[in-house]
């Protein structure tokens, strides 16, 4: 055994592991994460409809030829109002039969690695799969470096300082709700910018902040794109798009 194999640890069976692989960058991953796509008997993600699914595409550096790979294929994913009843009994019927799968493997005995985007823990579907599984298998979390966390690294863009507050927001609040927020806060980062681009940005002039603001698309991924939200004029952006509005605190 390596010594890389010896700190990573080994996979045990009938255990569920939500690996964090982190923002897009397969360098990003810790050990623990990197030791456990090597080793858990199945390999499992999620993926939009005909797409190869990010979480996976990030870690194909490490996956070797022949391994058992579970794909759960999203039946929708924006093509329908997340907040409307048919995308909400679309996706429930996806997840539970999602846990199925899952639970199968884990009642016979493998570990199975479900591979999240940046951390398991923060906006990923593997919480969906966490809350269900939990109670009834051994589950270990594994954190990953968050999408906002490189997205501000690779920006050059310092988040915080000193006592300031952060506030993370989603784009799919309305334009008024996001401009409020955004006045009442010294640094936020607003994700699940896509389609709503456009508002954001509008948003974000109306609470006196595009002066600062950056626009970060694909951070740390193959065609990464960072540029001043002022100079951003496109209509909408891809799903990894972000906005960073850092803080002005103290600074010694």
């Amino acid at each position: 055994m390596s010594a890389l194999e010896a700190l990573a640890g080994a996979a045990s069976p009938g255990t569920l592991y939500g690996i964090g692989v982190g923002p897009g960058d397969v360098r990003y991953l810790t050990l623990r994460a990197a030791g456990l796509v090597g080793s858990v008997d199945v390999v499992a993600y999620f993926a939009k409809r005909g797409q190869p699914g990010n979480a996976r595409r990030i870690v194909e550096p490490l996956i070797s030829t022949g391994r058992h790979e579970l794909r759960l294929e999203y039946p929708v994913t924006e093509e329908l109002p997340a907040d409307g009843l048919p995308y909400q009994q679309q996706i429930g019927a996806f997840y539970r039969e999602s846990r199925q799968k899952l639970a199968d493997l884990l009642q016979g005995g493998a570990s199975v690695g479900l591979l999240s985007e940046g951390d398991p823990f923060f906006y990923g579907s593997f919480m969906h799969m966490w809350r269900r599984l939990a109670p009834l298998f051994p589950v270990e979390v594994v954190p990953g470096v968050t999408g906002m966390s490189g997205c501000w690294t690779r920006a050059g863009t310092p988040i915080t300082w000193g006592d300031d507050m952060l506030t993370v927001l989603p784009g799919t609040l309305g334009e008024a709700d996001l401009a409020a927020r955004l006045k009442s806060t010294d640094a936020a980062v607003i994700m699940k910018v896509g389609r709503n681009l456009a508002k954001v940005r509008r948003a974000v002039e109306s609470a006196g902040a595009l002066s600062r603001a950056v626009y970060v698309e694909r951070g740390t991924m193959p065609g990464e794109r960072i540029l001043p939200l002022a100079e951003c004029t496109d209509l909408r952006g891809p799903y990894f798009g972000m906005v960073l509005i850092p803080g002005n605190g103290r600074q010694i």
